[in-house]
Parts: structure tokens; sequence; C-alpha cells
């Protein structure tokens, strides 16, 4: 994936970020991309908090550097079968917006720019895990928003539901 490709992807984190943090949007308005991830994206996120609070409560968000290492340790046990689909590529997201939330409430210190160092991390494991795949795929425009767009219906919100219950389920092995 070149330089161009993670910007955007970089650039989708970000604006998903501030999007769950409910930060205006900096500069111009966020792409129809954009638009589509943090509708599909914050909507499972806010089912999966929902349905797992007591779960999710059981860990500790405190630092940039602990997302990191909650999200590699998940992301590693995700996807070990190797499996890729839109779907999971959303949960990425999903659970960037987990990780921003809990660090938002727990951190010891207030840290600048914290969600930037979430949306970079979450960028760089898509672009060295998903890149290929993205693009054999339809790209995000002829892939993830075709599937994704409001008329696509329930039963892709579903499926994604599904993928993100399972990933979290995955902490329980470590917390």
């Amino acid at each position: 994936m070149n330089d161009c490709e993670f910007r955007f992807i970089h650039t989708l984190a970000q604006d998903y970020l501030q999007h769950v943090l409910q930060v205006p949007q900096r500069g111009s308005s966020p792409s129809k991309t954009s638009k589509v991830l943090q509708n599909v994206a914050f909507s499972v996120q806010k089912e999966v908090e929902k349905n797992l609070k007591p779960f999710l409560d059981n860990f500790d968000v405190v630092s940039a550097d602990t997302a990191r290492t909650i999200f590699n340790q998940v992301m590693e046990k995700e996807f070990e079968d190797g499996i890729m689909n839109w779907g999971r590529i959303v949960t990425i997201f999903a659970f960037g917006g987990v990780l921003v939330k809990k660090l938002l409430r727990e951190r010891i210190a207030p840290a600048v720019d914290s969600d930037e160092e979430i949306s970079y991390f979450v960028a760089e494991f898509i672009m060295n895990n998903a890149g290929e795949w993205i693009r054999q795929n339809g790209g995000w425009e002829n892939g993830f928003v075709k599937k994704f767009e409001p008329k696509s219906g329930w039963l892709t919100f579903l499926g994604v539901t599904g993928q993100i219950c399972e990933m979290l389920s995955l902490l329980k092995q470590y917390y």
C-alpha cells in the first residue's frame, strides 16, 4: 500500500474517532466513504458496548500505549485465521472507537492527541494486513461503500455485529 492509500485510511480512522468522541470535524466535511463508515461502525460499536458492558468494564485503558497493546493482542487473535472481509475491517475501526472512549474515561493524565495515536495504529494495521485485500475487492468506493450504503440493508449490519462480538470476546483471554 502506498502513502496515498495510508493517508486515506488514516483520515477514515481520524474521522471515525472524532465522530465517536463527538469532536467537530477539522477542515472539510468527511467523504462519502467516511460517512458510511461512521454510520456502520458506530452502530456496531454502540450495540457491542451495550451487550458487553460488564466485560468491557474489566479492562483499563490508561494510555495510548495501553490501547495499542490491547489492540494488537485482540487483532492478532482475530486475524490469525487469515480471513479478511469488509465486516472484519469495520470491526477494526469499531474496536478503535471502543478503545478511544475507554481511554478518554480512564486516562490518568490528559494526553494530547491520544485519538491521533489510536487512529494511526488502526490505519497502520489495516494498511499492513488488509491493503491488498481492499484493492482486490473494489477499494473503498466500489467495494466498501457499495456494500454498506444504507440501501444495503440490515443483513450486512447483523453480520458485522456478530463479527465484532466475536472479536471482543477474545478480550476475555486477556482481561
